[in-house]
């Protein structure tokens, strides 16, 4: 039997012996096969990840290539040929992946049944899996660098979570040291505060507790312009009071940090800020989201006039909302620092952006590009135009969070030419889409038919209150395509264009934050 690894090198052992995997295009293809393992992966995702977004002509013969050498090194029934691409078959537990996800999902369940004993020893057992950076030898891949950064913060969250298991079995004093270290490689991130400074608090010195987060207030105010998380305020509170539910022995909840799911809503003009504020209205409602708004500035603009202006427009947001407003340099840089320290599900900004691109290239959740005015939620839904792309999932389960949480209507739109095959086979696929919604989160989506042309789609949006629309698969390559290209432009409601990440979407359930990733398809 194989064993795939890529918690470390990449590498495959049969009997435990290192298989040869030939050079870096092949290892390379290999590796975008393991990352969406029992999934077809197009070919044309292959060449544009194995060229860096820009293929040559002869990619496709190229990735045939290096499918065929992989073959007669796995052997010729491991992957299989299935449009539009290939399937790498993989046993679960012979990816060291799944079996880190694996014990992490049932770490999570051990800490929800207030079992930290059991809890640490699955993600001692998850942790051990790991033999250094994930794809090392291929960290200089373009296609790398976000499941890299993915799964970095993965291993991170298990991290998390075993310090939980840790402070609940009281040996806070014993965990100080690595999580100072933590705290110092990761400054920004909330949930390791609040670990550390419960241990302090427990080891008997509240004041560098308190001092711990005095530190954390700084330094987020400084980078960002933002305060603290409502759960790392309460923490201080608690602390200041010596609430007895933060004693050692208490359970295990009272032991970190409850965990936010984030919304980042990004605007460096103040005009687009309206709209783009309209469509993250709903989000608020949910009860475990967080809606960060970052405006930000130019050099010359006054930060403090900017912030207040911000604070008072989110005030009207339902639900939890954070405002941060700060000079910026580089937006693209910051709006990724910030989607990264969060956990960013989502971030949503204005299509016309100057620094979507870097966004869309570089960041590893969804990505929402707004094209339009303000969303009218009075309308008639959301409508989502369907082809089965990965992009049009993720569109649609951005969709589904939005509507379920907006209490509006889903409508798919499968388009076809041909009155016949292919407007049976167009319905099938909207079916799958809509028992899959069905499944996850029971929103009932009603398909809807209309003629393959961006003058039939515009009719059939017409009424819509928004448009989400996954980007075409070679938008990297070849920009948007006719369709995509009418919606922005004469779409009568605001359009959405999304871009898959690789960490789970808006409909992931709550464990899935160690998981590579996450899809309505599965």
């Amino acid at each position: 039997m194989l064993e795939f690894r890529v918690l470390g090198p990449l590498e495959v052992l049969a009997g435990g012996v290192p298989l040869p995997l030939g050079g870096p295009k092949q290892r390379a293809a290999l590796a975008i096969l393991l990352l969406g393992a029992n999934r077809v992966v197009s070919v044309e995702r292959l060449a544009d990840d194995l060229y860096a977004g820009a293929p040559p002509v002869t990619a496709v013969t190229q990735v045939q290539r290096q499918v065929s050498e992989l073959r007669k090194v796995l052997g010729a029934t491991t992957i299989e040929t299935r449009t539009p691409g290939y399937l790498l078959h993989v046993d679960r537990e012979a990816l060291d992946l799944e079996r880190f996800e694996v014990s992490t999902a049932d770490a999570a369940r051990a800490l929800e049944q207030n079992e930290p004993g059991a809890a640490r020893d699955l993600l001692d057992s998850a942790l051990g899996l790991w033999r250094g950076s994930p794809l090392a030898d291929l960290a200089y891949e373009p296609f790398a660098q976000t499941a890299i950064a993915r799964l970095e913060e993965v291993r991170l969250v298990a991290l998390e979570q075993r310090v939980d298991a840790d402070l609940a079995l009281g040996r806070h004093t014993q965990v100080l040291s690595e999580l100072e270290a933590l705290v110092w490689e990761h400054p920004l991130r909330e949930r390791l505060r609040g670990q550390l400074m419960l241990a302090l608090y427990r080891s008997g010195r509240q004041a560098e507790a308190l001092e711990a987060y005095r530190t954390a207030r700084a330094t987020l105010v400084e980078q960002f312009g933002i305060e603290p998380s409502r759960p790392l305020a309460e923490l201080e509170r608690r602390i200041l009071k010596q609430d007895p539910g933060l004693d050692a022995g208490a359970p295990v909840q009272a032991a970190g940090m409850p965990d936010e799911r984030v919304v980042l809503v990004g605007a460096t003009s103040e005009e687009r800020l309206t709209p783009l504020l309209a469509t993250a209205e709903p989000f608020g409602r949910l009860h475990d989201r967080t809606v960060i708004v970052a405006h930000l500035l130019h050099r010359e603009q006054q930060v403090a006039a900017a912030s207040a202006a911000l604070a008072g427009r989110s005030a009207k947001l339902t639900g939890r909302v954070r405002t941060a407003a700060f000079t910026s340099l580089d937006p693209a840089r910051d709006l990724l620092r910030l989607a990264a320290t969060y956990d960013v599900e989502l971030v949503l900004v204005d299509g016309a952006a100057s620094e979507l691109g870097t966004l869309l290239e570089h960041s590893p959740c969804d990505v929402a590009a707004f094209h339009g005015g303000a969303v009218d939620w009075g309308r008639d839904g959301i409508y989502v135009p369907f082809g089965g792309g990965s992009n049009d999932w993720a569109a649609l389960e951005l969709a589904a969070w939005l509507a379920s949480a907006a209490d509006v209507p889903i409508k798919l739109v499968g388009t076809t030419a041909d009155p016949s095959r292919t407007r049976r086979d167009a319905s099938r696929l909207l079916a799958d889409a809509s028992i899959a919604l069905q499944r996850v989160v029971g929103v009932v989506a009603e398909p809807v038919l209309a003629e393959q042309s961006a003058q039939a789609l515009l009719a059939v949006v017409e009424p819509a209150s928004l448009v989400a629309a996954g980007l075409p698969d070679r938008f990297r390559a070849e920009g948007l395509d006719a369709t995509r290209t009418a919606l922005v432009r004469s779409a009568s409601p605001p359009v959405l264009l999304v871009q898959r990440g690789a960490r789970p979407g808006g409909l992931a359930p709550g464990e899935s934050r160690t998981r590579f990733s996450w899809s309505l398809e599965g």
